[in-house]
């Protein structure tokens, strides 16, 4: 239906076309002057597309073949009411055509035309595309332009949640368990997914907190009966297996304390923002570990800057790093050996060891809780230097670690000057 009424419309506006070019000759009758492309238009479609004009009193001005004019001779005039018809094996090639008969004013008075198509044609369809083509096909690639760029714009803001997601999602991490992905206009389509995750962020943080909790309050327990056996031990006298027996309980003091430093440095955050004299604090730490050093038949210096080098940090857990440093470089170098303790007026303390140094495929694990290296002999746990990192962490400063020459290793600690 709908194709018919587009050839109908075709039909229709070729009679009015032909009709523009109908004009008076010298002698004041109707002639057809078409343009040199239409005329070569119908001239190349003879019997594709046919038409005959005649003018008011019956007359043929202008026919396309023969046929079509001794047919329309015997037509009577039409009116000015288009008048549709239909031909059957008509013309030399026996085709069927459809047609409008139709009265149409012009520069040279009223006319009759008569415009055909040959059925199954593509004249149609190449008026549609011509119109198509020269009337709107021009807007479609600033069209199509356009709607890509609104596209884009559209799904990079719809994305926008989710970036913000992946960002969140890459700072959680044992140390910010706490962290959450943000749920606020994140797609409906993947809010279940950000939803479920978060639940099971939740298990997990209350995983964590069970384990902490445990450990905590196990190397606490600990502490009460490894202090009363420390002290029975030492009113007691006896052979080597006796002071054997105290080194391995001393042992087990300094892993349920190294616990117990692990357990807070989990839960509790560090308050950071105080005051620290490096100078006075490695004299402490030295002089509180010089019966140590001595008893493993080592010494331990203290040098460098030798007035106040204050930084931004928590005090007590500086200690802690440094002390833990130290015993690490107690374990490592060799009896008789100095282990030194030198304080950088920059904000910076170092502990160097003339130890075996460290293996360069181990120094991306010696961080690492309960690590230790292969054919270390020392009684460690392996939490010294963890708590060292995680201390670091906390203060937002850096350790680096250093070969010396001719041995040994070098940590450096560099903290926030104040």
């Amino acid at each position: 239906m709908t194709a018919g009424s587009l050839a109908d419309r075709e039909l229709g506006l070729r009679a009015e076309d032909l009709v523009r070019y109908v004009s008076l000759d010298e002698n004041q009758k109707p002639r057809l002057e078409l343009p040199p492309s239409l005329k070569e238009a119908y001239s190349a479609a003879a019997h594709q597309s046919v038409f005959a004009i005649r003018d008011k009193d019956g007359r043929i001005v202008e026919v396309s073949t023969p046929e079509i004019g001794a047919m329309i001779a015997r037509w009577p005039q039409p009116d000015t009411e288009p008048s549709y018809f239909r031909l059957t094996k008509f013309g030399p090639l026996e085709r069927d055509y459809s047609g409008v008969s139709i009265r149409l004013d012009s520069a040279a008075g009223p006319l009759s035309v008569l415009v055909a198509e040959a059925s199954g044609s593509d004249q149609l369809i190449h008026s549609i595309l011509r119109e198509f083509v020269f009337d709107i096909a021009w807007y479609v690639p600033p069209f199509v332009a356009l709607a890509l760029l609104v596209a884009a714009f559209s799904v990079r803001r719809s994305l926008l949640p989710l970036r913000a997601a992946s960002s969140r999602a890459t700072a959680i991490g044992p140390a910010s368990i706490g962290l959450r992905l943000p749920e606020a206009d994140v797609p409906a389509e993947a809010l279940p997914l950000v939803v479920a995750v978060n639940h099971a962020l939740d298990r997990l943080e209350q995983g964590f907190v069970i384990q902490r909790r445990f450990t905590a309050n196990a190397a606490h327990e600990l502490r009460t009966p490894l202090t009363i056996i420390t002290a029975r031990l030492d009113t007691l006298e006896g052979n080597g297996q006796l002071v054997a027996l105290r080194e391995e309980v001393a042992r087990m003091n300094r892993l349920v304390e190294q616990l117990l430093c692990v357990a807070r440095l989990d839960s509790v955050a560090l308050d950071v923002a105080s005051p620290v004299d490096l100078h006075e604090l490695a004299e402490e730490v030295v002089g509180s570990m010089a019966h140590l050093a001595l008893s493993a038949c080592r010494t331990i210096a203290l040098a460098g800057a030798d007035h106040p080098v204050m930084v931004t940090g928590n005090a007590a857990a500086i200690a802690d790093a440094l002390r833990n440093l130290i015993e690490n470089a107690l374990a490592h170098t060799a009896s008789g050996t100095e282990v030194v303790v030198e304080v950088d007026p920059k904000g910076a303390i170092s502990v160097q060891d003339s130890g075996p140094g460290i293996p360069a495929g181990d120094l991306p694990h010696i961080f690492e809780r309960f690590w230790r290296g292969k054919g270390v002999r020392a009684s460690g746990a392996g939490l010294g230097l963890a708590i060292v990192m995680e201390i670091v962490k906390a203060h937002g400063a850096s350790i680096t670690v250093n070969e010396r020459v001719p041995r040994g290793a070098r940590f450096d600690l560099r903290f926030r000057a104040v």
